[in-house]
């Protein structure tokens, strides 16, 4: 159902490409920005491409897209939590984050088409070309947490009822997500 919504997202996005820009990777997760001054977070996917990365979302109406180039990206970091794998890097003064992201395979393929394309962008010793993966192949879970974080699992589902209630998180993504942690238990 996650990987169909992707596969939605990736599609819809394409067409706000340059012709000749291949994705290479691609990740689905919960972009936190800034919207009018305040805080928001939209879901939808970051996209890496041979020439930049790209937030893509769908919205009532709409859609939401937002462009970085390789050479703009001056910090890349990453990260794993209770709630899945995150991903930070700082383009043009902005910060941008992406978090809740459960595909650990297409995240390590977002993480390493994004660096070796830094790497083109700034002089290094990269390739150009960046083999794609078919971004809707199924992944297994990896990391379990230990049978002792039953609390912290506990407290991250208190967290995801929080984000639904506030309308973050649609019906949907909140059962999907609390049924994954609560499969750790």
């Amino acid at each position: 159902m996650v990987m169909a919504k992707i596969d939605k997202l990736l599609e819809q996005a394409k067409a706000h490409l340059d012709p000749d820009e291949q994705v290479a990777a691609a990740i689905q997760g919960t972009y936190e920005t800034k919207v009018l001054g305040s805080d928001s977070v939209r879901t939808g996917i970051l996209i890496a491409t041979q020439r930049r990365i790209v937030f893509y979302a769908k919205k009532l109406g709409g859609y939401d897209l937002e462009s970085f180039e390789y050479k703009s990206v001056s910090s890349f970091e990453q990260s794993k939590s209770m709630m899945g794998h995150s991903i930070s890097f700082f383009a043009s003064g902005n910060k941008v984050n992406m978090k809740w992201i459960s595909d650990a395979a297409a995240m390590q393929q977002f993480v390493s088409a994004v660096k070796q394309q830094m790497a083109s962008s700034s002089g290094g010793h990269a390739p150009a070309a960046i083999p794609g993966r078919n971004v809707s192949q199924p992944v297994a879970p990896t990391n379990e947490p230990p049978a002792d974080d039953k609390s912290a699992i506990i407290e991250a589902i208190k967290q995801l009822g929080a984000l639904h209630e506030a309308g973050i998180l649609t019906d949907e993504e909140f059962s999907a997500k609390k049924a994954e942690l609560l499969g750790r238990l």
